[in-house]
């Protein structure tokens, strides 16, 4: 019986539900400047990813650094690692990421479709 509370777990957490916790890890990642900029870069190449040089290359973040800002990235799960040969490329998490936004997002307007605030433009008294 354990097994398949473990499974339906597994189950239900990549189907998209997301919990209070699960949401703070990932926004305690994306809560320090440098793994922020990091992070976007990532996003930014897509499926193609970046390796760890190409981000020094871009961001000037120190070896030592860019690595532990790595490491908390992919422990929130925002990113992932594939080697390939010598070289780490890191790609964004795409299915995390829009399961963060659906839950951001899961009750906004009040069940409504959003749609933007238009403040009238003010016009000049004559």
């Amino acid at each position: 019986m354990e097994w398949l509370v473990i499974r339906l777990s597994q189950y239900f957490h990549i189907i998209g539900n997301m919990n209070n916790q699960d949401a703070i890890v990932a926004f305690l990642a994306l809560g320090q400047e440098s793994r922020l900029n990091i992070f976007r870069l990532i996003v930014q190449r897509g499926d193609r990813g970046l390796t760890p040089g190409e981000l020094i290359e871009k961001l000037g973040i120190p070896n030592a650094t860019l690595s532990f800002h790595l490491k908390e990235l992919t422990r929130a799960r925002l990113i992932s690692a594939e080697r390939q040969s010598r070289h780490l490329l890191y790609r964004p998490n795409a299915s995390l990421i829009q399961t963060l936004s659906n839950f951001l997002l899961e009750n906004c307007c009040n069940g409504q479709p959003c749609a933007p605030q238009l403040t009238p433009k003010k016009t000049k008294a004559k």
